[in-house]
Order: C-alpha cells, then sequence, then structure tokens
C-alpha cells in the first residue's frame, strides 16, 4: 500500500510539472474503411515525453491522472492540440481527414464542456465536421438527459459521435436510439479472440448486425492480419484501425504515411 501511494504522489506531481511543461505529445492511429481502403480518419492517442525516461505510454499514468483529477487539463490539451493539427491538415492537402479524440468521464462532467468544445473548434479553425467525440457507454448512461442535450447540441453543429469500447460494460441498448450515435467502436479484446473463439466472434457478428440495424457505422480496434480485415469485412464491419495498416504515428510519421499512399494510389490508377 505504501509503495502504491508513493507511485500514485510521486507521478501525479510529475503530471503536473509535466502539464506546465508541455511534455506531453500527440499520436496518431489511422482508421480505414474496409470496403475501399481509403483512409477515413484518425485517431490521437496521447504519449508523455517524460525526460531522462522516454515516451511513456498511456497506460502507465492514466489512472493516475483521472483519479488525481489532471485528466481534465490533459484532456483538454488534447482535444486543442488534436483540432489544431487536424485543421493544419485539411488546409494543407488532406481536407477530408476527421480527428478522433476521447473524452474522458470526467472532462464530460465538466459543466461547460459542451460550449469548451464548440470553442476549441472555433478557436482552433475546424470544421465541426472534422471532429469525431469518442465517449463510453458510462458516460451516455450516467446523466442521460445531460448527456443528451450536450451530444444534441454538437451534432447539431456537424460533430460527429463514436462510443468506445462497446459491450465493455453494463449497458442498456435502449440509449443507442437516444443518443443517435454515428458510430460504434468494437472493443479489441473481441477482435483479437475472434480468430480462435467462436463467442467473441458471435458478440461482433450481433455488434455488427445491431449496429447496422440502427443504420450506425462500425470500426474495430486492434486489427493486425489482413485475414482478420477480410472476415470483418464480410461479416459487414464498415471500418478498422490497427497495426495492419499502421501503428499510432507521430505527425512527421503520418503524413509521410499519407505522403505514401497518395503516391501508391496514383501508381495503381496509371497501371489501371
Amino acid at each position: 500500500m505504501n509503495a502504491a501511494l508513493t507511485r500514485f504522489i510521486e507521478t501525479r506531481e510529475a503530471l503536473r510539472d509535466a502539464l506546465e511543461c508541455e511534455e506531453f505529445v500527440l499520436h496518431y492511429q489511422p482508421q480505414i474503411d474496409l470496403r475501399t481502403g481509403r483512409l477515413v480518419g484518425v485517431e490521437a492517442l496521447v504519449r508523455w515525453q517524460r525526460p531522462e525516461v522516454g515516451l511513456v505510454m498511456p497506460g502507465a499514468f492514466i489512472d493516475v491522472a483521472e483519479e488525481s483529477g489532471l485528466i481534465v487539463p490533459l484532456g483538454r490539451w488534447v482535444l486543442v492540440e488534436a483540432c489544431r493539427q487536424a485543421a493544419a491538415w485539411r488546409a494543407s492537402g488532406w481536407p477530408d481527414l476527421v480527428v478522433a479524440v476521447n473524452i474522458s468521464a470526467a472532462q464530460f462532467r465538466h459543466a461547460r464542456i459542451g460550449a469548451e468544445v464548440l470553442a476549441v473548434l472555433a478557436a482552433t479553425g475546424l470544421a465541426p465536421a472534422g471532429l469525431e467525440v469518442e465517449l463510453t457507454e458510462s458516460i451516455l448512461l450516467e446523466g442521460r438527459e445531460a448527456a443528451l442535450a450536450t451530444v444534441a447540441q454538437w451534432q447539431a453543429r456537424g460533430i460527429q459521435l463514436a462510443i468506445d469500447d462497446f459491450g465493455t460494460g453494463y449497458s442498456s441498448l435502449a440509449y443507442l436510439k437516444r443518443f443517435a450515435a454515428d458510430k460504434i467502436k468494437i472493443d479489441r479484446s473481441f477482435i483479437v479472440g475472434m480468430a480462435e473463439d467462436d463467442a467473441d466472434r458471435a458478440i461482433v457478428q450481433a455488434i455488427i448486425d445491431l449496429a447496422g440495424g440502427l443504420k450506425l457505422r462500425t470500426i474495430a480496434e486492434g486489427v493486425e492480419e489482413a485475414s482478420l480485415a477480410r472476415q470483418l469485412q464480410l461479416m459487414g464491419c464498415d471500418e478498422a484501425q490497427g497495426y495492419l495498416y499502421a501503428p499510432p504515428l507521430a505527425v512527421a510519421e503520418l503524413e509521410g504515411w499519407l505522403r505514401a499512399r497518395e503516391v501508391s494510389s496514383v501508381v495503381c490508377c496509371k497501371a489501371c
């Protein structure tokens, strides 16, 4: 217990310093249309560039950020930086690029989160259609009427809504109808087990069928093999992200990846 408390306090104080010293960076993982192979968006994922340690993955600090309340300023920074970068990309040759940003439960409980997201879009110059907000089921179920009003405010402006980690927690499926989401993200825990586990495969198929009946798009997380991507396509899944396509990439790396795809597309078209 003492060791855990010491770790918590040390990490909390280091996170405070990191926020002040701007030690965080974003990496972006491409999201691909399974039917066309076209890039449909990128998910913004935070990393901590910690001095004398190196690049720290979120699993090592997000729990402390959430428990300490620092997830709110950190989440705000992620939103601003992701929108700023997406606006720059859309202005410099990728006009249809959409950035997906996860908003934590603590952020969402913030009284002005609805207006805050719109203010960030205005300040960064990103069109609302260029932002996809990811929320977990638990957020939508906690305060249904308030959540419904906030989500409706965003969607009226053209912001897209994705339900993250779908199927991993308790849920009332009736909320899917009320919140009029645009996309369901199928948790990677179901995807990685599909090849060998009939139950995981059945769950994924059920989610895809449910989403299709409600006219929602589906995206599979954690796709690492071409055979799995083909299977998901045959099952009716719309989109995928994972190491099969690219790991989370730094800004310069993603831009190189995008240019390489453009060159490959041009070469393919000429060959055809």
